[in-house]
């Protein structure tokens, strides 16, 4: 039975393998040439004993690229479950096929495990190489940048994507063995694989673990350390507030000491009528007009050491939902009249 699926499979895992090599050899270029270029920046630097200028420069060269590789690798697994999972079954129902394999003396449950373990294990292998190698290369830079909890980042790194790919595949085996029809069960994969893609980095990923609640005094310094102001509009923010080491999930609006939401109408004047104190700093007059409010903002935030819990949890709700997925196939296809 397996040597069957095989055969019937060898022809997408040869085009994976060639595919394959071809990411394996950029990707080791890659890492390689990443590291010599830090090399050269950490050489540039040292003599003068500050390197956080050269390091910024470091990782705005690479930014760019190693984040269209962890676009499309975020893909690859809802290309695959496309690909190779949708057809598993719809192509023998479109085909017709399935009525002499499923009157064989290997059971339907057998058949369609044992091709879904193949198929499966093939694309988790393919996209966990991947991940591995776009890991390995790009590891001096997310050094650096510490954004690993970022969307685009978390999901194409170490073990995550493996879980997507598992998941993808049987994601696209249950839907041909629904839909009946190779082309449908394709697009249906590929759009419930983005949907569940979109949700779970924005509404499941906060909140795996009890986040940790700060609440962050807005002195003139700490504004002016921001990335931007709220504006006219009425939302009385400071946007991108940082804390070191993690990930922040919230950020209230700029809150007075009693607690109530800065009126808006005040923010915008700090904004755009602060008095002139000759401030410097990044929003100078209004940093300081607002660091006078004496306000504060409530943070929560996932430290950076949780990192790995994270990804064993996500891999592990990825895991779950493709052995639902499975045992949901195989009671399925054994109620299923040919």
């Amino acid at each position: 039975m397996i040597w069957m699926s095989w055969r019937q499979f060898r022809a997408q895992a040869l085009v994976g393998a060639a595919a394959l090599v071809v990411l394996a050899g950029y990707l080791l270029w890659l890492g390689t040439r990443i590291r010599d270029s830090r090399d050269g920046y950490l050489g540039r630097c040292r003599p003068h004993g500050d390197c956080a200028q050269a390091m910024g420069q470091f990782v705005a060269e690479h930014q760019n690229t190693l984040l269209i590789l962890a676009g499309l690798l975020g893909l690859l697994p809802g290309i695959l479950g496309m690909f190779w999972g949708a057809p598993l079954v719809a192509r023998e129902l479109d085909s017709g096929t399935h009525r002499l394999v499923w009157n064989q003396s290997v059971s339907r449950r057998r058949w369609l495990l044992t091709r879904l373990l193949v198929v499966g294990l093939a694309g988790a292998t393919m996209v966990g190489l991947v991940s591995l190698l776009l890991t390995w290369a790009a590891s001096p830079v997310d050094t650096v940048a510490d954004d690993r909890f970022s969307t685009v980042v978390f999901g194409a790194r170490n073990i995550a994507p493996i879980g997507y790919a598992l998941f993808a595949v049987t994601l696209g085996t249950v839907l041909g063995l629904l839909a009946r029809r190779t082309l449908p069960a394709m697009a249906l994969t590929i759009g419930v694989f983005a949907v569940v893609q979109f949700g779970m980095p924005n509404l499941v990923r906060p909140y795996l673990m009890e986040p940790v609640d700060v609440t962050r005094p807005m002195t003139a310094e700490a504004i002016n350390e921001a990335r931007g102001l709220g504006s006219i509009s009425g939302a009385a923010v400071v946007r991108g507030l940082t804390v070191p080491d993690a990930w922040v999930t919230r950020t209230s609006e700029l809150r007075t000491a009693d607690g109530r939401t800065l009126d808006a109408a005040r923010f915008d004047d700090c904004l755009m009528r602060p008095p002139r104190t000759g401030a410097t700093g990044t929003f100078g007059d209004s940093a300081r007009c607002l660091g006078d409010l004496d306000l504060h903002v409530d943070l929560s935030y996932q430290p950076n050491h949780r990192y790995w819990p994270f990804q064993w949890l996500e891999s592990a709700i990825y895991l779950a939902l493709s052995a639902l997925l499975t045992v949901f196939g195989l009671w399925r296809i054994q109620r299923r009249v040919g």
